[in-house]
């Protein structure tokens, strides 16, 4: 309990910090505009845009105070003598370089004010004040501190610390420092086994389920793509939070509450409290359909499961379903995934193969598959060794395959087959199936 209350009480303290900053920023826009003694000061208009951000930061800290979050974590002291790694992306307003700390504590993303990017040129070029667009950016990037301290879940990308520098420039010196992840290739993604990406799907799906019901009240990602996230270890993560939205689209009949995509339209429900229902939800929906689902879900995947993908991809093409419905549904997927009961009955073939325990092949480049688990041979995610055997029945160039304790995310084994057995090697923890026929007239 005691080290609960540190945790909110660090987390307070932290979001404080940031308000304090944000009550700087506001005083020295107001009576100096740029913060220099004889400057002009601000137009009116990036002013009022600088106090709407504003509010918006104090909106958040209203709703996260008295729930759980997360201390303020690394600060301006341990970023120094960190060393760079390069730029690592660019965006509307922000750039992300990469960073060793010191004292061996780790690579890190670190975030700051893009100076060059669209956002701060714009705004430049409407209003003609430098200092005051890096500092309208900069809300930007506080805002994501802000929602990075208080949503914590696999699937959003780990706030590490930041840093407020108010010397100088206050309003460009705000840096977050996150964790390290690779940009999201969705071409590369296609090219991996549909067991990894279903796990990209059902990490997606379940980070809307916690959207959907969050501390904040359910969050709309407004900026939804995926060059919005990363891959972390294997996992997806929501790496860009500075455009979501807490606040749900205010109505007065059902007429104001239609869900616009390019493609199609939703209509939705007008609620008896004036917010259209459930819109933050169904918009994460849909988008994780057109942006995730459609291309990583159906290509394929086993033949007796893929009727109920399709189920899938039907119901959040068309909305009938909700995030609480799909989490359901993809549960379901894995569940028959990783128990085998989606395997259709099939003549047993194992017995067509001699088993040799305790060897394993010498490993060298064989014939391919697709999408195998390497690039040098066919290894695939099987249920049992009698998949494996109809497996290689199925493949004319197969003769044999070998079983380890490799696994994949959901406990499956790994096979690797071949097209001819090789030399043995002992290992206590592999086992070598070969097809009769292929051991026909050869020592073993």
């Amino acid at each position: 309990m005691a080290a609960a209350g540190g945790t909110r009480r660090g987390a307070l303290l932290a979001l404080l910090a940031l308000l304090s900053l944000l009550a700087l920023l506001a005083l020295r826009a107001g009576q100096g505009g740029e913060g220099r003694a004889g400057s002009p000061r601000l137009p009116p208009g990036l002013l009022e845009e600088l106090r709407q951000r504003q509010r918006d930061l104090r909106r958040l800290a209203a709703a996260a105070e008295g729930g759980q979050a997360e201390g303020a974590g690394l600060g301006c002291g341990d970023l120094r003598g960190a060393t760079g790694g390069g730029v690592l992306g660019s965006g509307f307003t922000k750039v992300v370089q990469r960073a060793a700390l010191p004292g061996g504590g780790g690579a890190v993303a670190l975030k700051s004010v893009h100076g060059a990017g669209r956002e701060v040129r714009q705004c430049e070029q409407r209003y003609g004040a430098p200092a005051g667009c890096r500092r309208l950016a900069a809300y930007k990037l506080l805002k994501e501190v802000a929602l990075l301290q208080r949503l914590r879940h696999p699937g959003i990308v780990q706030l590490r610390g930041h840093c407020l520098d108010s010397g100088g420039d206050p309003g460009a010196g705000v840096t977050a420092v996150l964790e390290l992840g690779a940009p999201l290739e969705m071409i590369q993604l296609l090219q991996t086994p549909w067991e990894e990406r279903f796990k990209i799907c059902l990490g997606l799906v379940k980070l809307l389920f916690y959207l959907a019901h969050s501390p904040l009240g359910s969050i709309v990602l407004l900026d939804f793509q995926p060059r919005q996230f990363v891959m972390v270890d294997g996992n997806l993560k929501v790496t860009d939070m500075d455009d979501a939205s807490t606040e749900e689209l205010s109505c007065k009949e059902d007429n104001d509450c239609t869900l616009d995509f390019p493609a199609k339209s939703f209509p939705l429900k007008c609620s008896s409290a004036g917010k259209c229902e459930g819109i933050n939800e169904k918009k994460n929906l849909f988008n994780a359909y057109r942006y995730f689902f459609t291309y990583l879900l159906p290509h394929s995947a086993p033949p007796a499961l893929q009727p109920f993908l399709s189920d899938i991809l039907n119901a959040t093409g068309d909305l009938r379903y909700g995030i609480n419905e799909t989490v359901t549904a993809f549960e379901k997927v894995l569940h028959l995934y990783k128990s085998g009961l989606y395997l259709q009955k099939r003549p047993l073939l194992l017995k067509e193969y001699i088993a040799l325990k305790g060897f394993r092949t010498v490993e060298a480049e064989d014939y391919k598959c697709w999408p195998s688990y390497s690039h040098l041979g066919c290894l695939l995610s099987i249920h049992s060794p009698e998949e494996a055997a109809a497996i290689c029945n199925s493949q004319s160039q197969c003769q044999s395959f070998i079983l380890t304790q490799q696994r994949t995310w959901t406990g499956r084994p790994l096979a690797s087959f071949q097209s001819s057995p090789t030399d043995l090697i002992p290992d206590a923890n592999a086992v070598v199936y070969i097809k009769r026929s292929a051991s026909s007239g050869k020592r073993l």
